[in-house]
C-alpha cells in the first residue's frame, strides 16, 4: 500500500477556478518541472471541472512512484474562512517517474471532458466522481494476497 499525502485548496470565491488550478499546479510542478507544460495544457478543462466542485468531496489524485497526492478545494464559506486550507509545498516531487493526474468529473460532463483532456494529454483523464482510480481498483486484489498475520500459538502451549 502507497503513502498517501492530502492537500487541500482554497477556491470560489476566494480565488477564481483557474486560480486555483494554477495554485495545484505550483504545488504538484514547482518551479520548471517536466510535467508544468502539460498540466497547464488542460487549465480550462481543470477549471471547469472546479468550477462544477467536483473536488470539493472528490479528490484530484495524483499517482507516481512515489507517494501518492489527493487533492480537494473548498468552496463558499469554507473558502473564504480558509482554516481547513493545506496548501503547503510536499516534501516530495509527487509526478516523479511514470506519473498520472485523474480528476474527478460528474457524469453528465465526462464525455466531453475525456475526449478534451486526450487532445492534451495521456497522463491526465477524468473519471466519474465516485470511480476508483485505477491503481485503487489494484489494491483490493493485493490485500487479498497477503499473508496473514495471525500467529499460530499452538506450538507456544505444548510442554
Amino acid at each position: 500500500m502507497s503513502t498517501v499525502y492530502r492537500r487541500t485548496f482554497i477556491s470560489t470565491p476566494s480565488r477564481d477556478a483557474i486560480k486555483t488550478w494554477n495554485t495545484i499546479v505550483d504545488a504538484l510542478a514547482p518551479g520548471a518541472a517536466p510535467a508544468r507544460k502539460e498540466l497547464s495544457s488542460v487549465a480550462g478543462i481543470a477549471a471547469s471541472i472546479i468550477s462544477d466542485r467536483a473536488p470539493k468531496d472528490h479528490a484530484i489524485v495524483a499517482t507516481c512512484e512515489g507517494p501518492r497526492t489527493r487533492i480537494y478545494c473548498l468552496f463558499d464559506d469554507d473558502a473564504v474562512d480558509g482554516s481547513d486550507a493545506n496548501e503547503a509545498a510536499l516534501g516530495y516531487d509527487p509526478l516523479k517517474g511514470d506519473w498520472a493526474v485523474s480528476l474527478p468529473c460528474h457524469a453528465d460532463e465526462l464525455d466531453w471532458v475525456q475526449r478534451a483532456l486526450k487532445q492534451h494529454s495521456a497522463r491526465i483523464t477524468a473519471r466519474e466522481l465516485d470511480a476508483a482510480v485505477a491503481a485503487d481498483q489494484e489494491q483490493p486484489a493485493l490485500a487479498s494476497a497477503q499473508v496473514s498475520l495471525v500467529p499460530d500459538l499452538k506450538g507456544l502451549l505444548e510442554p
